[in-house]
């Protein structure tokens, strides 16, 4: 007995345990009966709790595999919420062995068991798998901002009651451990939630949650612009129903079609064609129309910049645009025009579609921005639309007999590779950002370069015209994202919050907020007046490459590396649904004109049809009808060979998209 409280004291003494150490020795001088060893529970636990490290590896090995077994062994009922604590459990044990110093044991833990969650969590598993020591811990983003905060998971509370029950009865002290320390649990009341629900109840920014939760109880006015050309329009009673403009179209023949814009000439006789097809069956088109409201059934709100003066042929032009727009619904589909770029060479890293379709610019790696007028285009391919780069056949044959011109317009300036462009909403401008940390305004009219806005410190990988013009917005990888205007070469706003790159801007419908997607994998929103940050949107799991803001300016559509698109309510902060989809990057999100619509195009070499009207819906009745399939695909476009770019609806309610054809796909 002596040699066992030796041992004891001597151990606790070298370990520091002072506590501990003079716990002991009063339990020494005690005149009391002798101790058990065996059958003492309160003892043993003090024991257990100071074991040799050696036991340190099999304590979380067996601890993980048992907690393992339970979970999968569990009620199907209460199986996928338990199954969420896995993943943390997992990730954080194997931490905690590699910052005890026990690597080959960490890694063959690693090993064992990281195929139970490479379905959902690939890339944080690719970049854990390189941690091989401390230093590793240390110096990674990633694995510090893991270990600096907790993970937030949403449970029933049968579940975590029959969690905590398993985990005290097992006397698992490394996996309580790595769960009091590391998980953050949300308690609900009711049922489990839905196993759809999994993409949003996980979190691995912990600590930041309340934070964001914060920011996001700051008021927003989500509402459209007052006294805006829809809105005149509305009121003046210029709105027109398909029927009327199938009627008009009749009468009017050839002779209109010959005054419409060259681009969308050709292409919107097709939508008409369909239009009339689709609008031969009277109820057809009474239920597509009262989905095409959703604007004007939006809250106006004044503007917070000075908005620049529109002349009245441009807003005629408007005007008759949205007399002439094709009303969209889950029935009836836009037409779509594809613009494909043949033999760039894995030059192209970025494209945009003017707000008519009538140009496609192009920005390239060897520092230019390019621009076709696809009218040209349209003439001399018919149907088909095939944009020529470096190709001497293609472009003698755009361009003409003659041969004289290029069948594009060439703007130099950057000394770096354009990683976006961006066109103003009449197209008299574009924009283009470049890894030379400058923005250039080119005029689309002169064909020149007429200002260098310089800002930025690092590349600048997204640039956006707001929708009334002379104002824009960047995103850079120093990690702030700037507003500025067309007449001053200086920002009027930088807006820093983001933990890495800012990767994507979009401005607001009323132009009052800016949304910016960001490596950090969430999604913030922007007071564009004082610079502040008044939503932090958390869900993504991986980096932000697109963003879309609906019509009417209530929703957000943002979409990540790894091919989800998250739908966003403005006004709570929260995720409406999770849109499930693409295999591949989502490079480019745009809603339909009056909101019903969202086309999404993703390197996977799709466009894919999204109603947006069902998922919107969807928070009020699901408790009541429980279908987790809260957002329904329409259709899905597959291209040839063709990574989808860029994608824009025209005033018309037209679809233009672009993209490179790769014969690597």
């Amino acid at each position: 007995m002596q040699a066992v409280n030796s041992f004891v004291a001597a151990y606790l003494k070298k370990k520091g345990f002072k506590e501990a150490e003079q716990l002991l020795e009063d339990l020494q001088n005690k005149d009391s009966a002798p101790i058990d060893f065996h059958n003492d529970p309160d003892l043993a636990n003090f024991i257990h709790r100071f074991s040799p490290p050696e036991d340190e590896v099999a304590r979380y090995r067996d601890g993980y595999s048992k907690l393992r077994s339970w979970t999968y062994s569990s009620l199907d009922l209460y199986k996928h919420e338990l199954l969420r604590v896995l993943y943390p459990v997992f990730i954080h044990s194997f931490m905690d062995l590699v910052a005890k110093g026990h690597l080959q044991e960490a890694r063959t833990f690693f090993n064992a068991f990281h195929e139970d969650h490479q379905l959902m969590h690939s890339r944080d598993l690719k970049k854990l798998e390189g941690v091989l020591s401390l230093s590793h811990l240390e110096e990674m983003e990633f694995a510090r901002s893991l270990r600096q905060n907790k993970v937030n998971i949403k449970i029933c509370q049968y579940s975590y009651d029959l969690l905590l029950q398993y985990l005290h009865k097992t006397q698992s002290s490394a996996m309580l451990g790595v769960v009091n320390e590391h998980i953050n649990f949300q308690v609900i009341s009711g049922q489990p939630g839905s196993i759809s629900d999994d993409m949003e109840v996980v979190t691995l920014i912990g600590s930041c949650q309340d934070a964001a939760n914060q920011i996001n109880q700051k008021e927003i006015h989500w509402g459209l612009l007052e006294d805006s050309l829809e809105e005149r329009l509305e009121k003046e009673g210029g709105l027109l129903s398909d029927s009327e403009k199938i009627e008009g179209e009749n009468k009017e023949g050839d002779a209109e079609e010959s005054k419409k814009r060259s681009a969308e000439g050709g292409k919107q006789g097709s939508s008409t064609k369909k239009l009339k097809k689709d609008k031969s069956v009277n109820t057809t088109a009474k239920s597509a129309r009262p989905e095409a409201k959703t604007t004007s059934a939006a809250p106006r709100v004044k503007p917070e910049l000075t908005l620049p003066i529109m002349s009245t042929e441009v807003e005629q032009s408007i005007l008759e645009d949205l007399r002439n727009r094709v009303q969209l619904s889950s029935i009836a589909l836009p037409s779509v025009s594809f613009y494909t770029f043949l033999n760039t060479h894995n030059g192209l890293n970025c494209s945009s579609i003017s707000h008519d379709g009538s140009l496609v610019a192009g920005g390239f790696s060897n520092s230019s921005l390019k621009v076709w007028d696809t009218s040209k285009l349209g003439q001399q391919n018919g149907g088909s639309t095939v944009l020529g780069e470096n190709d001497s056949t293609s472009i003698e044959h755009l361009a003409g007999p003659n041969g004289a011109k290029r069948s594009y317009t060439l703007f130099q300036g950057h000394s770096g590779p354009v990683y976006s462009a961006t066109f103003s909403p009449h197209g008299d401008f574009i924009l283009s950002a470049s890894a030379d940390t400058t923005i250039r305004l080119w005029s689309t009219k002169l064909n020149a370069n007429l200002v260098c806005y310089k800002g930025h410190n690092y590349p600048v990988w997204d640039v956006q015209f707001s929708p009334v013009g002379h104002y824009f917005a960047s995103a850079s990888h120093d990690r702030t994202a700037r507003i500025w205007s067309m007449d001053r070469i200086q920002p009027l706003r930088v807006m820093a919050g983001h933990l890495s790159d800012v990767d994507c801007v979009q401005w607001h419908a009323n132009c009052n907020y800016i949304a910016t997607g960001s490596s950090d994998r969430t999604v913030r929103l922007w007071d564009v007046q004082s610079g502040e940050c008044v939503r932090i949107f958390i869900g993504h799991r991986s980096m932000i490459l697109s963003l879309a803001m609906s019509p009417d300016g209530r929703y957000m559509a943002s979409g990540d590396e790894d091919g989800t698109i998250m739908m966003w309510d403005l006004s709570s902060g929260r995720c409406v649904t999770p849109l499930m989809g693409h295999t591949s990057c989502v490079w480019t999100l745009a809603f339909s004109c009056e909101g019903t619509l969202l086309a999404s195009g993703s390197a996977d070499c799709t466009v894919k049809l999204w109603d947006v009207t069902t998922s919107t819906k969807a928070p009020r009745n699901e408790d009541k009808s429980g279908n987790p399939n809260r957002l329904r695909s329409l259709k899905t476009l597959p291209t040839k060979s063709t990574p989808v770019y860029s994608l824009r609806f025209s005033r018309r309610n037209l679809l233009f998209a672009a993209g490179v054809l790769s014969k690597n796909v």
